[in-house]
């Protein structure tokens, strides 16, 4: 009687345990699919508006025009690819080396103590709404840069890229600490068994091992710098413009960096804010213009991506 009651005990506990490995397995396909339908629903919705913008803009006219002056039903693209390209660079420059040393300053040289105190205060820099970032641009930046002798206007395309390169400082400095971190302590000690410096192991051994990560977080951290609007709505201006080309010796054309990044500009998300909040019809191209803007948006980071899955791929180590 004993055998058999705890038998189907048994039976009716596997059946129930069983229910609910199905029913979490569902629950955790529906979180995925919704994500993934969430996307296809975004782009789905760009790429219809961006059609119907397409079919009164050409895309030759959108992609190579030089003039954005929607007022005037211009819509050559280029200024504001610039601008954005600009501004990614510049952020970049600044972001990338700043954030590795950080990196790797609390993964190889901070005490715990230490790194438990800076690790945070550097992740605090993300939680600052944006606003403040271009306030700070605006008001403080371009004029403790002009004591320098840059002659930068009040709205100028260098003092917004180095704010978003600040901006993004703490998700490259905070993903590759993790990289680093990931690093087996046996390939560090073996370093060190060699007579290595604990720089001479940061460099060679620790950075080379956590490539794909750090290049992960490069690409995520780019990715956020192209995406940005509200510091360059603020500190960059509204004005697109193309780099002046000049001619140098033996008539070499060239375009002086320091004239193009001290004057202000426009990149596409700041087009895209100001196209909504104008008064325009919905129906008009200025409007629509927005979806064209955010497909070319989403096509670029989309590329910017999948190139670093690729590198990560391939720079990928395992250790066992």
């Amino acid at each position: 009687m004993g055998t058999e009651s705890n038998s189907l005990q048994l039976t009716g506990g596997q059946r129930s345990r069983s229910a609910r490995e199905r029913l979490y397995r569902w629950l955790l396909f529906l979180c995925a699919a919704v994500s993934v339908l969430v996307t296809a629903g975004i782009v789905a919705a760009l790429a219809v508006d961006a059609v119907q913008f397409f079919l009164m803009v050409p895309p030759i006219e959108f992609y190579t025009g030089t003039s954005w002056v929607t007022a005037r039903e211009e819509f050559g693209a280029l200024p504001l690819i610039f601008g954005t390209l600009a501004v990614t660079v510049i952020a970049a420059l600044v972001a990338i080396p700043t954030g590795v040393a950080a990196a790797v300053y609390l993964s190889e040289y901070a005490s715990e103590r230490v790194r438990a105190v800076l690790k945070p205060g550097l992740e605090i820099l993300a939680g600052i709404p944006t606003v403040v970032y271009g306030y700070l641009a605006l008001v403080y930046l371009t004029p403790f840069l002009r004591r320098f002798g840059l002659d930068l206007g009040t709205f100028n395309i260098l003092s917004a890229s180095i704010m978003v390169g600040i901006l993004i400082i703490p998700m490259v400095s905070s993903l590759s600490e993790d990289a680093m971190s990931a690093v087996p302590e046996s390939l560090r000690q073996a370093g060190y068994g060699l007579g290595a410096t604990k720089f001479d192991v940061s460099t060679v051994i620790v950075i080379p091992a956590a490539t794909s990560g750090i290049f992960a977080s490069f690409i995520l951290a780019l990715s956020r710098a192209i995406g940005e609007t509200m510091v360059v709505v603020m500190a960059m201006g509204l004005r697109p413009r193309m780099p002046a080309v000049q001619t140098g010796l033996f008539g070499i054309p060239y375009v002086d960096p320091a004239a193009t990044v001290s004057n202000s500009g426009q990149t596409m998300t700041s087009a895209m804010v100001q196209a909504v909040t104008s008064d325009v019809s919905a129906a008009s191209p200025t409007y629509k213009s927005m979806f064209a803007l955010g497909l070319t948006l989403f096509a670029i980071t989309f590329c910017m991506n999948y190139l670093s899955n690729r590198i990560a791929d391939r720079y990928r180590e395992e250790y066992e």
